[in-house]
């Protein structure tokens, strides 16, 4: 198994792991379960640990496909430069739930408010990484492009496919 290969297994695992720890920690607050709270917390860190061989592995997977007809560098550019601030944006979220975790375990006064601020941190990393997944894989996946290749358009004339840059291909 090669870098590319390592980086389309894992890199579902932040979006996922994120959405289901937000629905743990969003639980945990509500009922007001410390064990809940921890177990989503940990999974943040986790994820957050996870990310890191996903970006590492993010640029040998572009120059395995940069040169195949049909992707765009540009796509794989603006993919590379929002993945790069959603890492350290997913490393501040595992930051912060290690912070929550000890403000739990060492009952401080401010467990609830930095619980509630890694909640929010939460849905921001996930909204940032849905959008890091949907350019990643619009590398590859035509049918999810903003623009047809060869589809029939008014009067029965086919649209003209362009790729991210805006030149005909």
């Amino acid at each position: 198994m090669d870098a590319t290969h390592l980086h389309l297994i894992l890199t579902h695992f932040p979006i996922i792991g994120t959405i289901i720890g937000i629905f743990i920690l969003a639980y945990g607050i509500y009922s007001k379960n410390e064990s809940v709270t921890k177990v989503a917390l940990v999974t943040f860190s986790m994820m957050a640990i996870l990310t890191i061989p996903v970006f590492l592995t993010g640029e040998e997977a572009g120059e395995a496909v940069e040169h195949i007809a049909g992707v765009s560098e540009n796509s794989i550019e603006a993919h590379e430069e929002l993945a790069e601030k959603a890492i350290w944006l997913m490393g501040f979220l595992g930051v912060l739930s290690l912070v929550s975790l000890y403000a739990i375990f060492k009952k401080l006064s401010f467990t609830k408010t930095i619980t509630l601020v890694t909640l929010i941190v939460s849905i921001v990393t996930f909204a940032l990484f849905t959008q890091v997944g949907n350019l990643g894989g619009k590398i590859r996946h035509s049918e999810i492009r903003s623009t047809n290749v060869g589809t029939p358009g008014e009067n029965g004339h086919l649209n003209q496919q362009y790729d991210d840059d805006g030149d005909d291909d």
